[in-house]
């Protein structure tokens, strides 16, 4: 599909998603949009930025503000990266090119997936700063090319994924029997793979299933670590031990992150146990949070309480299914320019200024001490 620009523009990434609701298949949109099981853990990430409040300083003399940051070294225009999600071109045609493109323009960092519909290398020639995501499959040799593949066509940083070890129930797309359309394949995926639904469930529950490594272990991080000589991110840590055990095992970021609903239900939103991660990891490394950002005071929530910068997905798929590279962009630009307003109203030049004062829980409303 060749989706263009609504015709008047969307306000915020809400209305975003309202619109590409309308303009994808709602299989599609189901897949993108879904989480596991009940999805309490789906709606709970949204809500968890409301148990918040923000307190801001005045008479703080800033005549401007900027929102730039850097994240593993490397200059962003603003405290929010692409993270990966699978299949761009389920969205749009030109895919995940597209979405780099606007990374790049944005002045951000573009995560790719290791189930994406375009090849790294092809990405790499329109891409800006980006990251490779990593799964690791049960062939560790076929995982090995693929980190030697990303580090050659240009990736700065290894984003492992460490909370698959089997696939998350996805009930839509169980009940869609969810499939790639014909002539669209997950172009880093083993060529053996099958992508046949089967008997039940979705095909690409089938396809995690057989190649993906269930019993990926530290030992894991530990050889990966080994062999990159790009920083290793580990992404999908909740508890703050954990967090700590990636970083003692090689990981140069933790990602706070809960797969973004799909992965165990009822499993803690990522926003309550950032602090508690961003405590134990106690600088050494950056912290990276992702799940249910949907404005940039929820940016700057995640600032406060750890995150040296946010990953966002969902609102970046609906960009692309409504407006391709022009909506990315312009879901990225709309963070930006509400974070320079919000910087200002709350009395900081920057990013780097933002501090675990700003908030404060709202009143009579828990917000995760125990999470971790």
């Amino acid at each position: 599909m060749d989706n263009k620009a609504p015709r008047k523009p969307c306000l915020n990434l809400h209305e975003y998603e309202a619109a590409a609701r309308g303009a994808l298949p709602s299989a599609i949109y189901e897949f993108i949009a879904g989480g596991s099981g009940d999805e309490v853990t789906l709606l709970a990430s949204r809500a968890a930025f409301g148990r918040w409040q923000l307190l801001p300083r005045v008479l703080r003399g800033h005549q401007e503000t900027s929102t730039a940051t850097s994240v593993l070294g490397q200059d962003v225009s603003l405290p929010v990266i692409v993270a990966p999600w699978a299949a761009h071109r389920l969205c749009h045609a030109q895919g995940e090119c597209a979405t780099a493109r606007a990374a790049k323009a944005a002045g951000t960092i573009f995560t790719l997936a290791t189930p994406s519909t375009t090849s790294m290398e092809e990405v790499a020639a329109e891409a800006g700063r980006w990251w490779f995501q990593l799964y690791v499959f049960r062939d560790r040799g076929y995982t090995r090319e693929l980190v030697a593949r990303a580090v050659a066509a240009g990736a700065s940083a290894l984003v492992v994924t460490v909370d698959m070890p089997v696939f998350g129930r996805r009930e839509a797309d169980e009940r869609n029997r969810f499939a790639l359309p014909s002539g669209m394949t997950f172009v880093h995926m083993p060529k053996s793979t099958s992508a046949s639904v089967g008997n039940s469930g979705s095909a690409v529950a089938g396809t995690v299933d057989s190649i993906f490594d269930p019993a990926l272990s530290w030992a894991d991080l530990d050889w990966l670590a080994s062999l990159s000589p790009i920083p290793v991110v580990a992404k999908g840590v909740l508890h703050c031990e954990d967090a700590v055990r990636a970083v003692d095992h090689g990981a140069r970021a933790v990602v706070v992150s809960n797969h973004g609903g799909r992965q165990l239900d009822s499993a803690v939103p990522a926003l309550d146990a950032l602090p508690r991660v961003a405590d134990a990891v106690g600088g050494r490394v950056e912290v990276l949070v992702d799940g249910g950002v949907r404005r940039s005071t929820d940016v700057l929530k995640a600032l406060a309480l750890g995150a040296r910068a946010v990953m966002i997905a969902r609102p970046l798929a609906w960009g692309l299914a409504v407006g391709g590279e022009d909506g990315v962009y312009h879901v990225l630009d709309l963070l930006r320019t509400d974070l320079v307003r919000d910087l200002m109203l709350c009395g900081y030049a920057s990013p780097a200024e933002v501090q675990r004062a700003l908030v404060v829980p709202a009143p009579g409303r828990s917000y995760g001490e125990d999470a971790a």
